[in-house]
C-alpha cells in the first residue's frame, strides 16, 4: 500500500496543472494603430518560479502579418531584418534542417515555399489573408482561400481557450509563439525559460481583460527565439536569437 500510494503521488504531482498569476505587466504602444507592446511577468503558485513573456499585440485590421524567408545566405538577424522589411514588430518563424531547408508549409507574399507535411510536430499553421490572422490545427487548413502568409510549426500549445494536454514538462526553454484571441487581435510573443506545458498554461491565463487567447501556435524556440518591436520614438526593444534562422514572422502596418 505504502509503495502504490508512493507511485500515485507522483503521477499526481508529476501532471498537476500550474496555475500561473500575474504579478506585473507594463505596455508601451507603436506608432501603428492597434499596434502595442506589453511585457508580462507571472508566477508559479505552487513552487514561487517566475516567468517574464513579451508581446507584440495588433489588430489584422490595422496591421498585417507577414512572413520573411532567408533562402540564401547571407542571413541576416531578426533586428537588421525587420528593420530592412520596414517591419514594426517582429519573431522567429518555423523549423528548419540542418542545411536551412524549411520543415513545413512556407508562404511568403502568396508563394509557396515549402509545401505542408504530416509529422508528430507540425500540428498547426499561423496564416495571413486580407484583414484576417488564424491559427489552424494541419487538418483545418485549407489553400481554397487566398492565403498572403503562412508557417506550419507546432505543437499547438492553447485550443478553445484551455492549454493542450500532454505537452512536454520537463525541459525548460526560451519560446516563441503565436496568439489569436477573441475580438480579431493576434499577437507574436516571447517567453523566458519555460516547459511547453508551462508556456500552454501562462497563455491559458486571464491575464488580460482585453486578450483572452483562444489559440496559440509554438514556433522555433531555444536558441532560435527572438523578439523584436520598434518603439514609438523608432528606438527598439530586441532579444536577439543565439542563432542564425531560416525565416521571419514580422508585423507590418498595412
Amino acid at each position: 500500500m505504502q509503495v502504490s500510494a508512493a507511485i500515485l503521488f507522483l503521477i499526481v504531482a508529476g501532471t498537476a496543472r500550474a496555475d500561473w498569476t500575474l504579478i506585473f505587466t507594463q505596455s508601451e504602444a507603436s506608432a501603428a494603430k492597434g499596434l502595442e507592446h506589453r511585457y508580462l511577468v507571472l508566477e508559479d503558485s505552487a513552487t514561487g518560479g517566475r516567468a517574464s513573456t513579451e508581446l507584440a499585440l495588433f489588430s489584422p485590421k490595422s496591421c498585417r502579418l507577414r512572413v520573411i524567408d532567408q533562402s540564401t545566405e547571407p542571413r541576416a538577424d531578426l533586428s537588421d531584418v525587420m528593420q530592412r522589411e520596414k517591419c514594426l514588430a517582429g519573431v522567429n518563424g518555423s523549423y528548419f534542417d540542418p542545411d536551412y531547408v524549411p520543415i513545413g508549409l512556407l508562404i511568403v507574399d502568396g508563394k509557396t515555399i515549402a509545401p505542408l507535411q504530416r509529422a508528430r510536430l507540425l500540428t498547426g499553421v499561423l496564416s495571413a489573408s486580407p484583414g484576417k490572422v488564424q491559427i489552424s490545427r494541419v487538418g483545418e487548413f485549407s489553400r481554397q482561400k487566398k492565403i498572403d502568409a503562412a508557417v506550419e510549426c507546432g505543437p499547438m500549445i492553447v485550443d478553445l481557450g484551455k492549454s493542450v494536454r500532454g505537452l512536454e514538462s520537463m525541459r525548460p526553454a526560451r519560446r516563441t509563439f503565436a496568439a489569436v484571441a477573441v475580438g480579431d487581435r493576434a499577437a507574436l510573443g516571447f517567453c523566458s525559460d519555460v516547459t511547453l506545458a508551462d508556456l500552454a498554461n501562462i497563455l491559458a491565463t486571464q491575464f488580460a481583460t482585453d486578450f483572452k487567447v483562444q489559440r496559440a501556435l509554438n514556433l522555433d524556440g531555444g536558441s532560435s527565439s527572438a523578439f523584436w518591436f520598434k518603439r514609438r520614438d523608432s528606438s527598439a526593444f530586441s532579444i536577439p536569437e543565439q542563432r542564425t534562422v531560416r525565416d521571419f514572422v514580422g508585423i507590418a502596418q498595412r
